[in-house]
């Protein structure tokens, strides 16, 4: 689609010399004599720039631009002058022009910087609709969790998202407290800036440091050019330190500094830089034990855990497991393109059973190999080849060696849950979400079967 452009001018040879030339660049150019016509025409159309005489008669070049901006703030203006004035072209600027140009001006000029205008503004479109598509990714909506211990942890980080306060998300390794602090940054005033991750677990000690605050050249073996360092790469948005934990004394003692004071210097180097970040971390060790054991500063520790968010492990929010595994689905037979549609009763319930000491991070990675070996529609208890350390495996051993049917399984499963409850029906029926009269009536059909066979 050609690109529309307004030529604004009371120079009637500028006008049409103008037009010519940009239509025979491929651009739908339309022309107008003063300042009055043009506001008329942006009222009724958009234009992706205007080409505007800075000098005119009633309605000058500034009045023409204020009033695009404030029609349509996504039109591009380049002001033309037959004035070389300085001060006229820094004051259209200020006012939002795009750039200007100088009477007498080439038409290879002229259109070297409508060209570029225009590619800028496509850039500056995509970089937004892409930043609005990440934004989206990680809304506090899309994460995944109806457990009320999870629908808690969404709240506070929602509440906590729209402050600068520092964050220390705190649980086991696998729950998703990246994700959190993704979801955190982009919904905070900062989501126009970087978002900055550091595993701090595995870094060297010797090197982390340096990837922390930076080198100058020749700081140490190796340093052969200056490097930023994080905290510099995260400049007005977000650094998210996870395995906090794991930071080296030393460096703790200059990560506090950067806290209280907002400034550090590179390893090697003697400039203080100022830093504006907003600090999320993350840890899977008890930070209070660590000082007792005089591994982590207490002072430090105060300045992480200005708001601290607690992930519950995954086998302490086992409502979730159907949601996520489901979700884990959609995310890979998207990807591996396979036509499964669902996860049968039977191996839900072995997800339900499992420990997960993995946590979220464990079931994607199941989920995933399950789809890869998976030849039909339904991910079954077979394909989760994973969970073969744990008493169910007996019973996938079992169905492979007698090719047990789903339905056969599935009665063998609630035999098994019923064993591992000691006898206790209403226990199994809560592990397996059925109803009383559900799990008879499959211990019954197991027993029937049974008899058959024995005749």
């Amino acid at each position: 689609m050609k690109s529309s452009i307004l030529v604004v001018d009371d120079d009637a040879a500028f006008r049409a010399v103008t037009s010519a030339l940009l239509e025979d660049e491929g651009y739908a150019a339309t022309s107008v004599a003063d300042g009055g016509a043009a506001v008329a025409l942006l009222r009724e159309r958009h234009f992706d720039l205007v080409l505007s005489d800075l000098v005119m008669a009633e309605m000058s070049g500034l009045q023409v631009l204020e009033t695009v901006k404030t029609l349509s703030p996504r039109t591009i203006v380049i002001m033309v002058t037959g004035f070389a004035s300085v001060e006229s072209a820094v004051e259209a600027i200020k006012r939002g022009a795009e750039d200007y140009l100088t009477k007498p001006c080439g038409n290879a000029e002229l259109l070297l910087k409508v060209e570029r205008a225009l590619a800028q503004r496509q850039k500056d479109e995509e970089l937004a609709r892409l930043r609005d598509v990440v934004a989206q990714s990680h809304s506090f909506g899309n994460l995944i969790g109806k457990s009320p211990r999870m629908q808690s942890v969404f709240r506070m980080a929602q509440q906590v998202a729209s402050t600068d306060a520092t964050v220390l998300l705190l649980g086991e390794t696998g729950t998703g407290k990246e994700l959190l602090a993704r979801a955190i940054h982009f919904n905070s005033l900062r989501r126009n800036g970087p978002f900055i991750a550091v595993n701090c677990a595995a870094i060297a000690e010797t090197l982390l440091e340096s990837e922390l605050f930076g080198h100058e050249k020749g700081a140490f073996t190796g340093a052969i050019r200056q490097r930023p360092g994080r905290f510099e790469m995260a400049e007005k948005g977000t650094l998210f330190l996870d395995e906090v934990g794991d930071i080296p004394t030393a460096t703790q003692i200059k990560l506090l500094r950067v806290l209280q004071e907002r400034e550090f210097e590179r390893v090697g180097g003697n400039e203080t830089i100022k830093c504006d970040i907003r600090l999320v971390s993350a840890t899977n060790r008890n930070l209070e034990q660590l000082i007792q054991e005089k591994k982590f500063r207490e002072d430090l520790y105060y300045r992480l855990n200005v708001v601290p968010i607690k992930v519950s492990p995954l086998r302490e929010r086992v409502e979730d497991i159907p949601l996520l595994a489901q979700h884990f689905v959609k995310k890979y037979v998207q990807t591996l393109h396979k036509p499964i549609s669902k996860i049968s009763e039977a191996a839900m319930n072995l997800l339900l059973q499992h420990k997960w000491p993995g946590n979220v991070r464990e079931l994607e990675n199941l989920v995933e190999r399950a789809i890869v070996l998976c030849t039909g529609e339904v991910i079954d208890v077979e394909h989760l080849l994973l969970l073969q350390d744990r008493p169910e495996a007996d019973l996938l051993s079992q169905a492979r060696s007698q090719q047990l049917t789903e339905r056969q399984l599935t009665q063998l499963y609630a035999r098994m849950i019923l064993d591992v409850t000691g006898g206790n029906k209403k226990e199994a029926c809560r592990v397996l979400d059925l109803n009383f009269r559900t799990l008879q009536n499959r211990l019954e059909g197991l027993a029937t079967e049974a008899a058959v066979e024995a005749e």
